[in-house]
This record gives structure tokens, sequence and C-alpha cells, in this order.
């Protein structure tokens, strides 16, 4: 795994996944997401519990097909995985992935707000909300919405922010030591803070809730917390 060095030097743009990032996204989101790898455990071991013979996953922003492959070497049942990134180089090292595992595993280079991934039976989005622009946030919710099978489920993990300014700034503090832990500089945290400025936009968890909410789904909950990290699971 190529260690993440993207940001020991100030940014020439602002974020985003481009082959540097693909290269090095798995050491990326491992340093930088908080219980990254426990949370992928519990999500796919939820998904196991919930897979049936000829159902249809699709992951949105698959990244580097982490999720869907590690899903394809444990599930025992004939289904249909697809994965959605907007970034030629993490689809093309997703289907790498794949390709070495020897799971089957579609990926597709597509926005999400394009492509078709209708009559799916659950949906991920692991850190993609937060990177679509708020105006049409709330139509992406929608439309995932009603690309759901009746009883359908959608997991989505986000960056968030906390209601009260004095606890948001100490979260970010906390979380800033954490990444320091993880081997990051003090001129890394910040230089790519400051290129994701703008790019990664949170919402609050209420805020997020209402819009799962608003765009038709019955039931949410948290299954997942760590200061600004949250997982959540929604049904309609």
């Amino acid at each position: 795994m190529k260690k993440d060095r993207l940001f020991e030097k100030p940014p020439e743009k602002q974020f985003e996944f481009d082959a540097k990032v693909a290269a090095v996204f798995d050491d990326m989101i491992e340093r930088s997401v908080p219980f990254y790898r426990e949370n992928m455990e519990l999500v796919v071991s939820l998904l196991l519990r919930r897979i049936r013979p000829g159902m249809r996953i699709v992951d949105l922003g698959s990244s580097t097909g982490s999720l869907l492959i590690e899903i394809a070497r444990r599930c025992g049942d004939e289904v249909e995985l697809i994965g959605v990134d907007s970034a030629e180089a993490m689809v093309a090292l997703a289907a790498k992935k794949a390709e070495a595992f020897g799971v089957d595993v579609r990926f597709v280079c597509d926005d999400l707000m394009r492509f078709d991934f209708s009559e799916a039976d659950i949906i991920v989005a692991n850190y993609t909300l937060q990177f679509i622009r708020p105006p049409v946030r709330a139509e992406a919710v929608a439309k995932i919405a009603g690309s759901l099978k009746e009883n359908g489920m959608f997991l989505c993990s986000e960056k968030v922010l906390m209601e009260d300014a004095w606890l948001n700034r100490q979260v970010i503090d906390i979380y800033h030591g954490y990444k320091q832990r993880q081997g990051y500089s003090k001129t890394e945290i910040m230089q790519k803070r400051e290129a994701l400025e703008n790019v990664l936009i949170p919402y609050t968890i209420e805020e997020n809730r209402k819009m799962l909410r608003e765009s038709g789904f019955g039931k949410v909950d948290t299954i997942f917390q760590w200061g600004n990290f949250v997982t959540m699971a929604a049904f309609l």
C-alpha cells in the first residue's frame, strides 16, 4: 500500500480524486477516518445478514472498490455487485483489485446523477454525499430512494458538523490530534483542509436525517459514530 504524502507540500489545486489520490487512497482513508476498518467490518457484516440470492447491491462513490470486493469474497450467494465512481483512476484501480482477488464486481465510471442504478436492493454511499454540492445533494438522495426496491436499504457514512459551535471546534481539534497520531504532520493536516475547502461540505446529523426522511426514507438509524464521522442506515 503506497503511503499518503500528497500534502507534504502546498496543494496546487483544490482536492480532487485524480490519479495521485487514487494511488494512495487506501492508505489515506485508513489514516484519515477513525475506526475505518472496524466500521467497514460493521457495514459488511450487516449487509451479509441482509443479502439474498439475486439481489443487486450498488456502491456509489466506490473508490478503490474495497467494500464490494470484501462482500464478494465473503458472500456465498449469487448477487450483482456494482460500483459507481466518477474518477477514472479509482475505477481502473478497483477493477485491477477485483481481478487480483478473483471476484465478480462491475465497476462503472460515471456520475451518479446520470447513471441508472434503479431496481437496487441495497445502496451504499460511504463518504460520498459530502462531496455533492448542496444545491443538488437532496436531489441525489431522492434519486437513491427512488432507485431502491420496496423494503430497500441505504447505508451512508459522512463527515458531519456538530450542532453546537464550541463542540464542533473541540471535535475538529481532537480529530486533528488523531490524524497526527496516524503520522500526519500539522502542515499536512492544514494543507489538506485548505484543499478540501468548498469541496467537502458536511451537514449536521440532523440535516442528513431530515434530508433522508424528506426523500422518502421512513426509518433512519445511526449505527456508528466517532466524533464528526457517522454511519447511518435508512429504510423505505
